[in-house]
């Protein structure tokens, strides 16, 4: 930091030190960009319509997004205060955090993932425990309960995981709440849910009932392809769920995103069918990388995970100078977000350049 970058008046150390959220980089208009998880369908007519709608910009919002709450609520069987919404899954993580960890107190999550998630622990002034990925890039849930101290006051599970695509089966779900404390918050993130097609993988409101301790985060941001528009929601006990909203800054959702959240839900199956095309390209894909030598985890999301480890900065320079605009996490490996076909097909001539350019021993390349 230069001198003209230290601030003049006294700030928390930690926040200036914490490194600002940076998404993912923009492409022009000749590239593609697959960094952010976004859907690359246009949005629908039907959503469209009814955000032109939401004219009365001169008005505040519905501050608790009822119309939204109680159409969720009718399509996940619970009652609409046990539904919470905001702008976005990352705002209602950040909230449901404040609510339960302060100074002194940890929270605990598997690493790496969600890049969002050491920031919102820093600004609420808590101490992250990263626990490392098993070696097939998903959660070590046996490690995590083993990490919960009497500091402990939040779990965070990824699934499927942001940014390698494993998830959580059902079964280590179950086992890890079993031998966690009934009173730790344990969020589950499933802001890729909907493109899980594994039978084994963990569906979290089902599992609210059991677990009152559990809060199951969403977002229209991905499969619904709203994330210019900034609405997710959170499933739990109302108790929890009011604390969240104590710590929310008010009127933070506004009418147009409700109401093409409420669009999107009345047009669930085209929306829907769209997201399969995206999950057999993804399939279509993972295959393909495999047998170009590619050591790859299964991905349940809508992106990939290519573990470049120390290749990783050239690698994603070598796509980008091929019109691709991929997420690099140095030096561990890179996001590659599903988009147009097209696009795939480009990603494909690329890849198969960069695996024969790794060592024959790197942790990218099959051994078979």
């Amino acid at each position: 930091m230069s001198q003209s970058d230290q601030p003049s008046v006294r700030l928390r150390p930690e926040i200036i030190a914490l490194p600002a959220y940076k998404q993912g980089k923009p492409a022009q208009a000749d590239a593609f960009k697959l960094s952010s998880n976004e859907n690359p369908f246009d949005p629908m007519p039907g959503v469209i319509a009814a955000v032109q709608a939401e004219t009365a910009f001169n008005r505040y919002p519905d501050a608790s997004a009822l119309a939204l709450r109680e159409q969720l609520a009718a399509k996940f069987g619970v009652d609409s205060e046990q539904v919470h919404v905001g702008s976005g899954s990352v705002a209602l993580l950040a909230q449901l955090i404040l609510a339960a960890a302060g100074p002194g107190d940890e929270v605990i999550y598997s690493w790496r993932s969600f890049e969002a998630y050491p920031g919102l622990v820093a600004v609420a002034g808590a101490t992250s425990v990263r626990v490392p990925n098993r070696a097939d890039h998903g959660h070590d849930l046996p490690a995590m309960a083993a990490a919960i101290t009497d500091r402990t006051r939040v779990v965070i599970i990824c699934s499927p995981n942001n940014p390698t695509g494993a998830i959580v089966t059902a079964d280590e779900f179950h086992a890890f709440m079993v031998a966690v404390p009934t009173d730790l918050l344990v969020l589950l993130d499933e802001a890729y849910a909907e493109f899980v097609t594994d039978a084994d993988a963990v569906g979290g409101s089902p599992l609210l009932v059991g677990y009152p301790n559990l809060v199951v985060l969403r977002t229209f941001s991905k499969a619904y392809g709203l994330a210019g528009l900034r609405v997710g929601y959170a499933l739990g006990s109302v108790a929890v769920l009011n604390a969240a909203r104590s710590t929310a800054i008010p009127l933070s959702v506004t009418g147009q995103a409700s109401a093409a959240a409420i669009a999107s839900l009345a047009a669930e199956p085209e929306l829907l069918g769209r997201v399969g095309v995206l999950v057999a390209r993804r399939d279509a894909t993972w295959r393909a990388l495999t047998l170009q030598g590619w050591n790859l985890p299964a991905s349940q999301a809508n992106f990939l995970w290519l573990p470049t480890g120390d290749e990783t900065a050239a690698a994603a320079e070598t796509l980008a100078d091929a019109g691709l605009i991929v997420r690099p996490f140095a030096p561990e490996g890179i996001r590659v977000s599903i988009g147009e076909d097209e696009a795939m097909q480009k990603l494909l001539t690329v890849t198969a350049d960069i695996i024969e350019s790794l060592p024959p021993e790197h942790v990218a390349r099959r051994k078979d």
